[in-house]
């Protein structure tokens, strides 16, 4: 078998597609498929299920799997190691971010323009998404770091280094009733219309944390991507944003800021790597910058 088969295999099984495998491969489809009926024979067995609308992995398929991405990772590897034994750093590094990362945690730009300069060879990408779909690419290998936002329980197979760590407010409009306290519990919120960031963000997956053990069902008929929309629906008088407090603070005229007692509620944005698993030379000298810069910043509180 040759890691070409290897790779196509893998590609397809996780994008449960050929089409979509080819594309991203830059193959065409019918070649990407004969390599994969290769492999099924010099195997012995079909790896792929291919009678429904996606591909599916065979109860074989799904053993041969790991291995598989192994043997590519032993193989990227075995190219790391010439790279690193002859002095060079060069190859690809893949960044990731949440919408909610600002430069007031790390100049992000400023890093990646320092790392290009001493690196011209390396290649570096920049994506942003939600925390869910970053912490997947994460444990995939499709990324190699990324900031992510997180609740109380860290993701499985990251090393983590906590950037911010603040309180979560409600924040309404200054002619809401609400406006007179300055506290509340979250249960006080769950009779009032709540604007939150969606499912698959670190604040959504806060609440959810926070409400779900009590059986509690917020009402949130409002959802955004973007802390500033958030802010100013409420602002508008169109509930309760859920926001971390350097979001509600920064519309001091326009929203009233109530700490959330019972359960206090923390927003927490980690840089994260994967903890094991072969990490490219490149991209080990970029997290190590990276976690040089954010340890000699300010602590979170």
């Amino acid at each position: 078998m040759e890691l070409r088969q290897l790779r196509y295999f893998v590609t397809v099984a996780e994008e449960t597609s050929f089409t979509k495998a080819a594309a991203l491969l830059h193959v065409a489809q019918p070649g990407v498929s004969a390599q994969v009926r290769q492999l099924e024979r010099e195997l012995g067995a079909a790896l792929l299920d291919r009678s429904g609308r996606t591909v599916r992995l065979t109860e074989v398929g799904a053993a041969v799997l790991p291995y598989a991405r192994a043997a590519l990772g032993a193989a990227e590897g075995a190219r790391h190691a010439v790279d690193e034994l002859i002095g060079l750093v060069r190859g690809h590094v893949a960044i990731g971010m949440v919408g909610a990362f600002s430069s007031r945690e790390l100049d992000l730009p400023g890093l990646l323009a320092d790392f290009h300069r001493d690196h011209p060879a390396v290649e570096i990408t920049l994506s942003e998404a939600n925390s869910e779909q970053l912490i997947g690419a994460l444990q995939a290998g499709r990324l190699d770091a990324a900031f992510i936002s997180i609740g109380s329980t860290p993701p499985a197979g990251l090393a983590l280094q906590i950037v911010v760590n603040e309180p979560i407010v409600a924040a309404v409009s200054p002619a809401d009733p609400l406006a007179a306290r300055t506290t509340i519990t979250l249960e006080a919120l769950l009779d009032r219309a709540l604007i939150c960031l969606p499912r698959g963000t670190g604040l959504r997956a806060i609440l959810d944390e926070a409400t779900g053990p009590a059986g509690l069902r917020p009402h949130i008929p409002f959802e955004a991507g973007e802390p500033f929309v958030l802010a100013q629906l409420a602002a508008r008088g169109l509930g309760v944003a859920i926001l971390p407090e350097s979001a509600a603070l920064a519309h001091p005229t326009a929203l009233h800021v109530i700490g959330i007692t019972r359960p206090k509620m923390w927003g927490r944005i980690a840089f994260a790597w994967r903890a094991e698993g072969p990490i490219s030379p490149a991209a080990r000298v970029l997290i190590e910058r990276a976690r040089a810069v954010l340890a000699d910043s300010p602590a979170p509180p």
